[in-house]
């Protein structure tokens, strides 16, 4: 259905389109002029000379296959074939990366309702990881993607009455959440987007991100943003309710050591957006990681 109605679309833009039929022995061919689009996991395994120029890899109700899109250019969330979500697109297809906006959006808002019943419960976690990130009191705290607010009671408990905090989602109805269930008294809300924050350079003692860096589109990009607004020898704390490997699981895929939130790798990406990895714990029932703005 995809490949159909990309063939569809790019031949009323007046590109000409193949699709390419066969048995298991197939080739994909190139012709001049031509897009080709195959449609199947097979063919992926049966490119064309010189390789496929774009795979996207569709997120289904059958069988999880996350290893299948390691190394997609673009991955679409289908589990509703109504309502396709866009949930990753390679750096070099991305343009401005102003989809990244419309499409966390589109993911994110249906599920707004039910967030807090999900995953409610968390909320001790939370503030376990606020405690071990031991944010000064009277400081500044920015929580970058804070959903439901769920840190946001604990945030405040750590700078106290004369610190400030702030919460920060790119999901207006997360954010409705949050003040319907009186979380917004302990911070000043705003929407925005994590990549470009609205904040002066060096203006937070501490950072809060649980659940932000797996959405970001770019790793190094976004720490090196979070880098901007942290003054020297402020905190970064990255945090989620559930290891990597546990969550790798959930979503049917293997861990991968070149990963970016592998600690060797995620250490050097820290480095070079000037963070010091001064703490790394991945056990199956959170990742915590804390880094010190340099």
């Amino acid at each position: 259905m995809v490949a159909e109605r990309l063939s569809d679309h790019l031949s009323v833009s007046g590109r000409r389109c193949v699709r390419p039929a066969g048995g298991c022995s197939t080739v994909a061919e190139r012709f001049p002029g031509t897009v080709t689009i195959a449609a199947g996991p097979a063919w992926r395994a049966r490119p064309p000379a010189g390789g496929w120029d774009v795979v996207i890899w569709l997120r289904t109700h059958r069988a999880p296959d996350g290893d299948a899109e390691n190394d997609a250019d673009i991955v679409i969330d289908l589990h509703d074939t109504s309502w396709p979500v866009i949930r990753h697109v390679a750096l070099r297809l991305a343009g401005n990366g102003d989809w990244y906006i419309t499409e966390s959006r589109a993911f994110f808002a249906p599920r707004t309702a039910t967030w807090d019943a999900r995953f409610g419960d968390d909320m001790p976690a939370y503030a376990a990881a606020v405690g071990q990130a031991a944010i000064p009191a009277g400081g500044a705290v920015l929580d970058a993607g804070c959903g439901t607010g769920r840190a946001l009671p604990a945030l405040r408990d750590a700078v106290g009455p004369t610190g400030k905090v702030i919460g920060l989602d790119i999901t207006p109805q997360m954010l409705t959440v949050a003040r319907a269930t009186g979380r917004a008294q302990h911070a000043a809300l705003v929407l925005a987007d994590a990549r470009r924050l609205p904040f002066a350079d060096a203006r937070f003692d501490a950072v809060f991100a649980a659940g932000l860096v797996p959405h970001l589109p770019d790793l190094a990009a976004g720490t090196a943003e979070l880098a901007r607004i942290t003054r020297p020898g402020g905190r970064l704390v990255i945090f989620h309710p559930s290891g990597r490997a546990a969550l790798a699981a959930r979503h049917g895929r293997t861990l991968r050591p070149d990963e970016p939130l592998a600690e060797t790798c995620f250490q050097s990406l820290l480095a070079s957006a000037e963070w010091r990895l001064d703490r790394y714990d991945d056990p199956p029932h959170r990742f915590f990681a804390l880094a010190v703005r340099l």
